[in-house]
C-alpha cells in the first residue's frame, strides 16, 4: 500500500521520488529529485518507507536496482570519447518516446546529444511569459548524450518554449566558436503523430530530432553584415569590363557571386 508522502522507486525506470497525490485508484503523482511531478502506476512503484508492503518486494527491489544501473549507463548519460572525423560542432535536441508506436502511452524523454569531439558547457531553460526558468546546466562530454527531462500527455497543454545556451571547446584548438543560443517552440500536435518520430543513428528507438547547431559554413556566412554585402556589390561594379564579371545587373535584380572565396578572406578548414 502506498500513501501520500511515501518515498518510492520506479521499478521499470531510473530514479524515484515522493508521492504527492492520487490521480485515481491505480495512478499517483510522484515528485522526482529534480522537482518535477510525474504520473505513475502504483503497480510500477516500490515503497521505500515500508518495503514489507510491496508484493514480491525482494524480487522487485532487485529488478529496480538492475534497471536503474542499466539505465544510468545506457540512457541517462553516456561517457565522452573522441571519434576521428567528428570535428564539426554538431548538437541536437531529441525527443524519444518509450513507446514509438504510441508516443503518448508513456513518457517522452528529452535529450541533449553532443555528436562531436567538443566539450560543451550548457544551460537548458523553459521560456515562459514570466521569464527564463533554468531546468538543467552543466557539462556534456564529447560524443555523448544527456537526459534533460521527461514529459507525458498531460504536460502538452502547457508545453513551454525550450532554450539552449552553449559554449563548446576542445582541449587544444586553433580557433574558438561563438556561443550558441537556440530556442525551440515545438507544436504539441507533433507528439500525437507516430510519423513525427523516425529511425536515426543517435538512438535505438524512433525519435524526433531537432538540430541546435548549424554548419560552420552557414555560421561564417551569417557573420557577414549588410554593409559587407553592399561593399561586395560596389567592388564588383567597379571592376574593369575586361575582367570576368562576378555579377549581372538588370533593372530589378542584382546577382552576387556567393562562392566562398568571394565572401571570406580565408576559407581554410571549411568542407564543401
Amino acid at each position: 500500500m502506498i500513501k501520500v508522502g511515501d518515498k518510492v522507486k520506479f521499478l521499470n525506470d531510473v530514479g524515484g521520488g515522493v508521492v504527492t497525490r492520487f490521480l485515481n485508484k491505480n495512478m499517483v503523482m510522484v515528485e522526482n529529485h529534480d522537482g518535477f511531478e510525474i504520473p505513475y502506476q502504483i503497480s510500477q512503484l516500490f515503497n521505500i518507507n515500508d518495503p514489507g508492503l510491496n508484493k514480491g518486494s525482494e524480487i522487485q527491489q532487485k529488478q529496480t536496482v538492475q534497471t536503474e544501473n542499466k539505465a544510468k549507463v545506457e540512457i541517462e548519460e553516456t561517457q565522452g570519447e573522441i571519434i576521428n572525423g567528428k570535428n564539426s560542432p554538431d548538437f541536437y535536441f531529441c525527443f524519444v518516446p518509450t513507446d514509438s508506436g504510441n508516443p503518448l502511452a508513456g513518457e517522452i524523454k528529452m535529450y541533449f546529444v553532443n555528436d562531436s569531439n567538443f566539450t560543451v558547457l550548457y544551460r537548458f531553460v523553459h521560456i515562459k511569459s514570466t521569464g527564463f526558468e533554468t531546468v538543467k546546466h552543466g557539462t556534456v562530454q564529447s560524443n555523448s548524450r544527456l537526459l534533460l527531462e521527461s514529459i507525458v500527455q498531460n504536460d502538452l497543454a502547457e508545453l513551454p518554449e525550450f532554450g539552449f545556451q552553449l559554449i563548446c571547446f576542445q582541449k587544444q584548438e586553433n580557433e574558438w566558436f561563438e556561443p550558441i543560443v537556440k530556442r525551440f517552440k515545438v507544436n504539441p500536435v507533433k507528439f500525437y503523430k507516430e510519423t513525427s518520430f523516425h529511425p536515426n543513428q543517435l538512438f535505438k528507438k524512433n525519435a524526433l530530432i531537432l538540430q541546435i547547431s548549424r554548419s560552420i559554413l552557414t555560421t561564417e556566412i551569417d557573420k557577414l553584415t549588410e554593409d559587407d554585402f553592399k561593399k561586395l556589390v560596389q567592388e564588383k561594379e567597379e571592376k574593369p569590363a575586361s575582367e570576368k564579371p562576378a555579377q549581372k545587373r538588370t533593372e530589378d535584380i542584382v546577382e552576387i557571386d556567393l562562392h566562398i572565396n568571394e565572401l571570406l578572406d580565408n576559407s581554410t578548414g571549411l568542407s564543401n
